[in-house]
């Protein structure tokens, strides 16, 4: 078994996938800014670490077998100001580079980096639409650059031997957090929200899947490169909507969201809930990798017995 440290441990996807990690039987260390209050757990313990201030404990990473990189700042939390802008993108990036600093000064067995990216590195569809695949280029908006940033930012490990591994990651839906549970508070109430037109498409993964796919790039060294997470049948918005409305059984009224109440609510934001993105997931079928729940029904299905 394997031990592997993890960035953005506490987070939606870090979360599960510690506790994935952890069951099968592998040492778990989590980087955090503050490890003084956080102890030990059978083969779950805290590495203290700083990405803004360049600290790390050598120790640790002396000892770590892989690493896997989710840290980040909701892109999603907080209107787009450009403090928050350089927030979110110094929260990846400065990650990255300090785990290179780290692998660089720190004599290391670590032969595997897998880390998390996200499919706004493709922008908008383009017309005509076909589905995004990994070797397009990024998009020129602010998500598309901060995405090759990111990504960028862990180059450096190819050139010192290593493995690595990105998933563009689509909206991944938990009953924990993230996308899902803000489209399921209007339901609580009967009303089922249509954001803008409801036909822009969503490229979504099942937590289950999201997990499973770092689980399969970690303990098979055929995975390497970048790779696009996402469900193999993408949906729109409002199809999303009605799926979870479905799946409870009762009735709701479609409420549509005018674009420019988001506009006014979001700001620049508002263009991630309003874009399509259609996302191929080819290139990790073609890996082999079956997905649990390649249908927003199934998902959803699998979701509310949760």
């Amino acid at each position: 078994m394997a031990i592997v440290m993890i960035t953005g441990g506490t987070g939606l996807i870090g979360s599960a996938l510690t506790k994935s990690l952890v069951e099968k039987g592998h040492q778990v260390i989590i980087l955090t800014r503050n490890s003084s209050n956080k102890k030990k757990t059978g083969n779950l313990s805290y590495s203290q670490w700083d990405p803004g201030k360049g600290t790390y404990n050598a120790h640790d990473f002396a000892s770590a077998d892989a690493i896997i990189h989710l840290a980040g700042a909701n892109v999603a939390e907080k209107r787009w100001t450009d403090e928050r802008k350089k927030e979110i993108i110094d929260s990846r990036v400065q990650g990255g580079e300090l785990i290179i600093k780290a692998l660089r000064e720190v004599p290391n067995k670590v032969c595997t980096i897998l880390s998390a990216s996200a499919i706004g590195y493709y922008g908008p569809d383009q017309m005509p639409a076909s589905p995004f695949v990994e070797e397009m280029p990024p998009y020129h908006d602010f998500l598309g650059q901060t995405v090759s940033q990111w990504e960028a930012s862990l180059n450096p490990v190819i050139q010192m031997g290593k493995r690595l591994v990105i998933f563009r990651t689509g909206i991944v839906l938990s009953r924990q957090g993230g996308a899902y549970k803000e489209f399921e508070k209007p339901l609580h109430f009967g009303i089922a929200s249509i954001l803008g037109s409801g036909k822009q498409v969503i490229s979504w993964i099942h937590i289950d899947d999201m997990v499973r796919l770092y689980i399969a790039a970690l303990e098979d060294e055929a995975w390497k490169g970048t790779y696009n997470a996402v469900a193999p049948v993408p949906v729109s918005n409002r199809e999303l909507v009605l799926a979870m409305a479905r799946q409870k059984n009762k009735i709701f009224i479609p409420l549509p969201v005018p674009s420019i109440v988001l506009k006014t609510l979001l700001g620049e934001m508002s263009i991630e809930v309003l874009k399509s993105t259609t996302v191929s997931s080819a290139k990790v079928e073609q890996r082999g990798f079956i997905f649990l729940y390649p249908t927003i029904d199934k998902a959803v299905a699998a979701l509310l017995k949760k």
